[in-house]
């Protein structure tokens, strides 16, 4: 049976090389493509719109800030449940299929695709980046504890809980606020495995020493917030 009412938002900022790719393969039973267009000087937008993506400006900078916008834009819609994918082709839209699986079949709240779990490319994650997730899923398992294995950033939740979250993170710690939340409200998550490619064009984040230190910030942050409350 072909699934209903799956939603895909993809912050991007300056993936115009990419943003075509990553949408032509995510699978054609998806209602609507969402791609939040995060302050890009080149040509993203352009992109998306010929590929098939409906286009949202999001002006302020920020991945929590373009995720949140693309939630904000399925009020009103008949979403069941939201996909959130990076636009820079680290990651293979294909396996979508692979992380709604639990969601409808099992009755999951929320799936992690977890690259750790997947196969690695040589070189697709930097040291900084597998260092952080591994200390960050260790503190998580040590306060809470729930085991994950990654904070990938491929993920699909049922929109209602998604909802209930009350996302607010607006720049790098997005993905471990959705993890610690969940985690908190008791909801049934799991992690399947996904692969994980070299991107196109550099990382904002891993790419550099400043998108290091502050996502790194963000991501402690976090944890020890609801760690101690």
């Amino acid at each position: 049976m072909t699934p209903q009412g799956i939603f895909v938002i993809i912050p991007a900022f300056n993936e115009a090389l990419s943003i075509d790719k990553v949408i032509a393969e995510i699978p054609t039973y998806v209602e609507e493509i969402i791609v939040v267009n995060n302050n890009s000087s080149d040509h993203t937008a352009e992109a998306a719109k010929k590929a098939g993506a409906t286009v949202l400006d999001e002006p302020r900078q920020g991945y929590g800030f373009a995720c949140l916008k693309g939630i904000e834009a399925l009020k009103g819609k008949d979403a069941a449940i939201v996909v959130f994918l990076d636009a820079d082709y680290s990651d293979y839209p294909a396996e979508l299929t692979d992380v709604i699986a639990p969601l409808l079949e099992e009755d999951y709240d929320l799936v992690i695709g977890s690259r750790d779990l997947g196969q690695k490319e040589a070189g697709s994650m930097t040291p900084q980046q597998i260092f952080g997730n591994w200390l960050a899923t260790r503190l998580i398992k040590l306060f809470f504890g729930v085991t994950y294995t990654d904070l990938g950033p491929f993920r699909a939740i049922k929109y209602q809980k998604l909802i209930d979250l009350q996302m607010e993170d607006q720049t790098y710690g997005w993905t471990v606020e959705m993890q610690l939340k969940a985690a908190k409200q008791k909801y049934k998550v799991t992690e399947v495995p996904v692969n994980y490619r070299v991107r196109i064009g550099q990382s904002k984040v891993s790419g550099t020493l400043k998108g290091t230190v502050l996502a790194g910030y963000k991501i402690l942050s976090w944890i020890f917030k609801y760690a101690l409350k």
